[in-house]
């Protein structure tokens, strides 16, 4: 399949991002949110993030890109050639949206799931056109980091994996094919670097210092950074997820420390406070 209509669903910080690499690669692209108050800071997070980006003379004609960004609140907009949703970390509410999607959509509409860890075969168990599923999962932020991951789940075509590969490299991204697996490849290969620093830090070595020492060490970014810029619950949840589905291995096991941040709201860059504070997002 050609693709050139694609609907994100989900106007938080990763699907306006996706919806932003789709605009600027010249997609005619659909962003919805149901959140009124999400949708117009999506908008206008997006238009800033590309008169950045002009003004470095990284792209031309930010507002042409952003007039190829169709923003609605009406999910029943969402008919599209390739939609993926980028919504909350919660198979249920996935299931619910993409079987909606499936009554809207004709029957070649391939749709992807950017899911950081829950199991893209899992969740096509419970979809009607298991064979058109699969994963697509961009990393923050979308608009600068290259990598994608595509993942085929137990029941996906061949054909749509050859076709989400062809289509990230029209978003001018580097795509790796992955099957379905805990954590997928990155965030399975990630998990020990968030939490042995949160291991050190809950016997009390300084967070800063943690980040120093990886930076000095050649990192572009220290765990405590990194994991306010994902978002703390995100990185929470990616870890209790792929720590639950390897059978709760003990080097593994998820942080009370981040449990904490979560719960009181400190979620990192996105709420203004993490494991360090910033002017709000």
């Amino acid at each position: 399949m050609n693709i050139e209509t694609i609907a994100v669903c989900g106007a938080g910080t990763m699907g306006r991002g996706i919806a932003q690499v789709c605009a600027t690669a010249g997609f005619a692209t659909i962003l919805f949110e149901p959140n009124s108050e999400v949708l117009r800071n999506a908008k206008e997070a997006v238009h800033s993030s590309l008169q950045a980006l002009a003004a470095k003379g990284k792209i031309g004609a930010p507002d042409e890109i952003l007039n190829r960004i169709f923003f609605t609140q009406n999910l029943s907009d969402c008919t599209a050639q390739l939609v993926i949703e980028a919504i909350v970390e919660q198979p249920a509410a996935k299931v619910g949206l993409f079987t909606q999607l499936a009554t809207i959509n004709d029957a070649a509409t391939i749709f992807a799931s950017n899911t950081s860890s829950l199991s893209i075969s899992e969740l096509a168990n419970n979809l009607p056109h298991p064979d058109r599923f699969a994963g697509l999962h961009f990393f923050n932020p979308a608009p600068l980091m290259k990598l994608v991951e595509v993942v085929a789940g137990a029941q996906t075509d061949p054909e749509v994996i050859k076709t989400l590969e062809a289509l990230v490299a029209r978003l001018g991204k580097t795509s790796v094919a992955c099957t379905d697996a805990p954590g997928f490849i990155v965030n399975r290969v990630a998990r020990p670097f968030y939490i042995e620093a949160l291991r050190q830090a809950e016997a009390g070595v300084e967070m800063e210092t943690i980040d120093r020492l990886m930076e000095a060490r050649g990192f572009k970014m220290g765990p405590f950074r990194l994991m306010d810029l994902i978002g703390n619950d995100v990185n929470y949840a990616v870890s209790c997820s792929v720590w639950e589905q390897l059978q709760q291995p003990e080097r593994l096991r998820p942080s009370p420390l981040q449990q904490e941040k979560v719960e009181a709201g400190h979620l990192g860059k996105k709420s203004g406070k993490g494991y360090y504070t910033y002017d709000k997002a």
